[in-house]
């Protein structure tokens, strides 16, 4: 078997590489900013700066009033402020929160905390491909609704819901609409007035920036309560002193992220990957997703006849994910394909591959190489077939 050292990174949608230029400029707020962001002396003062000016890069990133982004701890803390926020606000009236049953487990297990809590969750199920039918949202609002939440795309699949369309719903209902865009900034589109949200989560490893912040936008008169209670810092929206170089990386990242150029010669990328896919494999691999409205660097495929754990393992030196996890000689789907109705002897063979700006022609034609040795394939009668 030909065996591939080289390392190819193809797994974007769980992190991406520190940009260079967001690593400089969190080595020079290392040296400098020093002093803590709410002190007004000569060494709080620089830290400041670099806080406010990162601030007002990821406020144009997503074309909204500085003072309306709050800095957290990453994607997870922002959808549980949003959640929490929004529902410890009301003061123990009737809460309903709409949500999808393909979301992150960021907005999953929150949820499932604030309905022991007495909130009434409803979760909208999605099509084959992982879309929500507006309509269903449309139907499931009650007087009791508060909140809307629906992640902007999968991080699994890839598909881009319809936001603008389900956020329009929601103001002609006078209730909150958050996303989760996480996946999608940085990737396509994600300005907060054109898709219509009252709260918008993202990440900031997912963009090239440092793990452990984040940010949630929360539109100028929305009422939440805060998730860390403290000193007044972010407005008395989120107390914990502001990391200087963490904000910096952040606002770097952001910046970089307004030109989404490149992810165009990523989509192309990802279609020769997918041709070369049916080109080898023909019906052998089934494809998981929207097929239009999906992330231009997402590729989710499940080969026949084999679990998606044994194709990595054979892919040497390849990062991806899989769809599946093997627990005691039993497959078990993820809850977002289980919940697009993905069979279990389709999904049990599901990997997903999430390309970046990085990825070169090189990586996928190596991956394809790869893939072609069929080494993965397991022993006829080993794995179960797919049933027509």
């Amino acid at each position: 078997m030909l065996r591939f050292m080289r390392r190819i990174y193809l797994d974007c949608n769980a992190s991406t590489p520190l940009a260079p230029e967001a690593a400089e400029a969190m080595r020079a707020e290392m040296e400098r900013g020093f002093g803590n962001p709410s002190s007004t002396h000569w060494a709080g003062r620089p830290a400041r700066t670099a806080v406010e000016r990162s601030r007002s890069e990821v406020a144009a990133l997503l074309g909204c009033q500085p003072h309306e982004i709050v800095f957290t701890s990453g994607g997870s803390e922002a959808n549980n402020h949003a959640l929490k926020g929004v529902f410890f606000a009301r003061r123990g009236r009737p809460t309903q929160i709409i949500t999808t049953a393909v979301e992150h487990p960021a907005i999953q297990a929150p949820c499932a905390f604030l309905e022991r809590l007495g909130a009434v969750i409803t979760r909208l199920p999605v099509d084959a491909t992982g879309r929500i039918d507006p309509d269903d949202l449309r139907r499931a609002i009650t007087p009791a609704t508060a909140l809307i939440s629906v992640m902007h795309a999968n991080n699994e699949v890839g598909t881009i819901q319809p936001i603008a369309e389900c956020a329009r719903i929601a103001r002609e209902h006078g209730v909150l609409f958050h996303s989760d865009a996480a996946q999608s900034v940085g990737k396509i589109p994600t300005r907060v007035d054109e898709l219509g949200v009252d709260l918008l989560t993202l990440a900031g490893h997912k963009f090239h920036a440092p793990k452990g912040i984040g940010a949630l936008f929360v539109r100028s008169g929305t009422v939440l309560e805060p998730l860390i209670h403290g000193a007044g810092h972010e407005n008395g929206r989120r107390a914990g002193t502001e990391s200087a170089m963490l904000a910096a990386g952040l606002g770097v990242a952001a910046r970089l992220a307004t030109d989404l150029a490149p992810m165009r010669r990523v989509a192309e990328l990802r279609d020769r990957f997918r041709r070369g896919l049916i080109a080898h494999f023909g019906d052998r691999v089934v494809f998981h997703g929207h097929p239009r409205d999906v992330l231009p660097n997402t590729l989710n495929v499940s080969f026949h006849g084999a679990l998606g754990g044994q194709v990595l393992a054979a892919l040497d030196g390849v990062a991806a994910s899989t769809g599946a996890a093997c627990h005691s000689g039993k497959v078990e789907l993820s809850p977002v394909l289980r919940a697009m109705g993905v069979a279990p002897e389709v999904g049990q063979g599901a990997v997903r591959f999430s390309l970046g700006r990085d990825t070169s022609v090189k990586d996928i034609d190596d991956v394809l190489g790869m893939l072609a040795q069929e080494s993965w394939r397991p022993p006829a009668g080993s794995v179960p077939e797919r049933r027509a």
